[in-house]
């Protein structure tokens, strides 16, 4: 429920946090199926999860602790999960496919630096 004397300042700041964080999610996923190859989509969807929903959490931040409708804690907890996760989930898919790719011998990709040698 929206109190009546909310400030016309953070309407407008929560409004503009939403709104970009809304924006920063639509072009990764846009990223997601515009680019051509594996490596390149990999980029753009973790930028807009991360980014956007940080944007997004930072407008219910801003709503809850001013109204005092309630404690920030959830969303301090989810940006932090999503902070660590996306991160990493991201350096997983793409060793996987690297090493999937040098393995099979696809693509144009950069040689392993251990320099393991093929009997």
């Amino acid at each position: 429920m929206i109190p009546d004397d909310l400030p016309l300042w953070l309407a407008v700041l929560v409004g503009l946090c939403v709104l970009l964080g809304a924006l920063l999610t639509l072009l990764g996923s846009i990223g997601l199926a515009r680019f051509a190859n594996f490596y390149e989509r990999l980029h753009a969807p973790t930028l807009g999860s991360s980014l956007g929903a940080g944007f997004i959490l930072l407008g219910s931040v801003l709503y809850f602790s001013i109204t005092g409708q309630r404690l920030s804690v959830h969303e301090v907890l989810i940006f932090i999960f999503v902070s660590v996760t996306t991160p990493v989930t991201l350096m997983l898919l793409a060793r996987a496919a690297l090493y999937r790719d040098r393995e099979e011998g696809n693509g144009n990709v950069p040689p392993s630096r251990f320099g393991r040698e093929d009997s």
